[in-house]
């Protein structure tokens, strides 16, 4: 067991751990039980597509990933180091990830500062979506932090596609006080989607579910009332009625969740 859990610890703190647990530090070892444990919990994270989930990132503790410098607030998680996964993704000044293939897609949102790779660098606001089979190097120079989504894509995601949100047009949502920003075109797309203050639509099911992600400003149905910052996921045929009173911009992704047989 404790060989096993020394395997999620960086380098540095495996070869500390394995000279004190050699000397017989039974603290140490507890700690590295602990660490597994603490693993184990977060490879099955919210991981029940049959569930209606809501949390704000901002009340969640940053996690440490397997690159230093690179901290994660884990929304949903499904797998470890290589899962399927929605996170909240904090890049300090000068943290990189090494380059590594995403066999089932990403797409990330940059929320503030400066995200790059080989093929540019994407100031807040930039969305990226990187389809299954693509490959980078990630990095930021300055900082950033990402909404990211990881192993969800499909055969039908084929072409990268990246939407600078600050300059794209938007779009007349199909009720007054909605405007719409078509993010990912391909398959179960992703959009931005902007409310007017005091902007109501009407009820309505998903199918395949919807998830929600408040980027600015607070979003609101009979449930509750969601700030900037929170995450909604709800299940297939799953029912509600949107509103916002002081407006809002939400990130939004509907029928790619599970369907049960």
């Amino acid at each position: 067991m404790v060989w096993t859990a020394i395997e999620y610890l960086r380098d540095a703190q495996n070869r500390s751990f394995k000279i004190k647990i050699y000397n017989k530090c039974r603290q140490c070892e507890s700690s590295v039980v602990q660490q597994i444990e603490e693993n184990e919990r977060l490879m099955k994270l919210r991981s029940d597509y049959n569930e209606r989930v809501v949390l704000n990132h901002q009340e969640l503790p940053w996690v440490e990933s397997s690159e230093p410098g690179v901290t994660r607030r884990m929304l949903e998680r499904d797998g470890d180091e290589v899962a399927r996964a929605t996170s909240i993704v904090k890049y300090a000044p000068g943290s990189k990830f090494a380059s590594h293939t995403h066999d089932f897609g990403e797409e990330i949102l940059v929320l503030d500062g400066v995200f790059s790779d080989e093929t540019g660098e994407y100031a807040t606001g930039n969305y990226i979506m990187n389809p299954p089979g693509s490959s980078h190097a990630p990095y930021s120079t300055t900082g950033c932090t990402l909404f990211v989504k990881l192993r969800h894509l499909g055969p039908e995601q084929t072409q990268r596609e990246v939407v600078d949100t600050t300059t794209a047009p938007w779009l007349q949502g199909i009720a007054a006080g909605l405007h719409v920003m078509p993010l990912m075109r391909q398959g179960s797309g992703s959009t931005l989607v902007r409310w007017a203050p005091q902007t109501t639509f009407s009820p309505h099911r998903h199918y395949g579910g919807e998830e929600i992600f408040v980027v600015r400003g607070t979003f609101e149905d009979e449930h509750g009332r969601y700030p900037e910052g929170s995450w909604i996921r709800s299940p297939h045929l799953s029912l509600h009625q949107p509103f916002s009173k002081e407006g809002c911009i939400i990130f939004v992704k509907t029928g790619h969740l599970p369907i049960p047989a």
